[in-house]
């Protein structure tokens, strides 16, 4: 897509990456537009992806192209309930008791889509931008997306041991089902962390620019997952 961009001479590339390739440090910690990728136990194979493909695009910024790379946090709103963040949504409608102690940043998918409208029209070449909401813990979101859909709130927490144990038995189901696992040594691990993510660059730069408060974008999103699974 680069080599492309380069080819045609497009007037300006604006490459959705994630928070996920800035890294996460071990201990937790405030992440923001300057942090550097440190290679550690906490960071998935997904951030490393998503690392290896900004230096594609800094490559092509290098050789000439104008180019803007978004950060979002996890993203959140309605799509495919089966799939990514989305998954999130539907564990909690079925009713899942347990909840994680980590700390995560979360972004609404329309404020994203916003953002990328406008730093395509108005971002500084060559700068990335970091897209965070809020900030909670997982407890926090289980809990508020169990209210959306009036089901009981978690009431186990999930320790190492437990989710040790759990990213194993989804390892073994995956094996003899076919089905990706629910839950994975990575994601078990990223559960646990606690990190933070500034977005202050962003809204120094678009001062007008607005998050949606979570706990509306958790409301709007369990009435259409109602609306369009129930």
């Amino acid at each position: 897509m680069v080599n492309a961009c380069l080819e045609k001479k497009v007037k300006r590339l604006v490459h959705i990456s994630s928070v996920a390739a800035l890294g996460r440090k071990v201990g937790g910690g405030l992440v923001d537009e300057t942090a550097k990728w440190e290679e550690n136990p906490l960071q998935t194979h997904y951030a490393r992806s998503k690392y290896k493909a900004e230096l594609h695009v800094w490559r092509g910024h290098c050789e000439g192209l104008d180019a803007v790379i978004l950060n979002p946090s996890t993203i959140l709103g309605f799509g495919d309930w089966t799939k990514s963040s989305c998954a999130i949504f539907k564990q909690m409608h079925d009713g899942f008791k347990w909840y994680t102690p980590g700390l995560n940043g979360f972004v609404d998918v329309n404020d994203v889509a916003r953002a990328t409208v406008l730093l395509l029209e108005q971002g500084n070449n060559g700068e990335r931008y970091v897209v965070n909401g809020d900030t909670w813990h997982f407890q926090q979101l289980q809990e508020e997306i169990a209210r959306g859909f009036n089901k009981p709130i978690p009431s186990l927490k999930a320790n190492s041991f437990i989710l040790g144990l759990a990213w194993r038995i989804e390892a073994i189901r995956s094996i003899i089902t076919g089905r990706k696992p629910l839950l994975t040594k990575e994601s078990a691990q990223v559960a646990q962390s606690k990190t933070e993510f500034d977005n202050r660059k962003l809204l120094a730069f678009l001062p007008s620019f607005q998050y949606t408060p979570l706990v509306k974008t958790i409301e709007q999103a369990c009435v259409r997952y109602r609306q369009h699974y129930t």
